[in-house]
């Protein structure tokens, strides 16, 4: 069965069950992103603590690295940790929602189906008793 023999019913289901896995996937790689910058975050964190607070320190600026001071350096990778974990939290719940409203629509389509298979089989058994 093509998509274009589809009812207009299940098609519309079955195109908002793609939507939701697109979006499914496009939180998954954002999640991915900012798990990947919280243990950037995490490592430059340790590697401060490693060093005295005589030591130069670094940070990039876009394509330069410029001299800073270590605590103002250390409170701006904690922020920036705050933050991601912050934007974990909600891509985390996102995903959950978005998994709840696939399961949704997966089982919808399957009643429809078995629904309309019901449908048919009761015609095809009609027509053979009217025999």
């Amino acid at each position: 069965m093509s998509e274009q023999e589809l009812p207009p019913w299940l098609r519309e289901q079955v195109s908002r069950l793609q939507q939701l896995q697109q979006n499914l996937q496009a939180i998954m790689m954002q999640k991915q992103q900012v798990e990947i910058e919280t243990v950037e975050v995490g490592r430059a964190l340790d590697e401060l603590k490693k060093i005295g607070p005589e030591d130069t320190v670094y940070k990039n600026a876009g394509p330069l690295l410029i001299r800073a001071n270590r605590d103002a350096v250390s409170k701006e990778l904690e922020e920036k940790r705050e933050l991601s974990n912050t934007r974990l939290m909600v891509l985390t719940k996102q995903e959950t929602r978005v998994k709840d409203n696939l399961k949704e629509v997966e089982t919808k389509i399957n009643q429809m189906i078995a629904g309309a298979q019901g449908t048919i089989g009761n015609a095809v058994s009609n027509s053979e008793n009217s025999k």
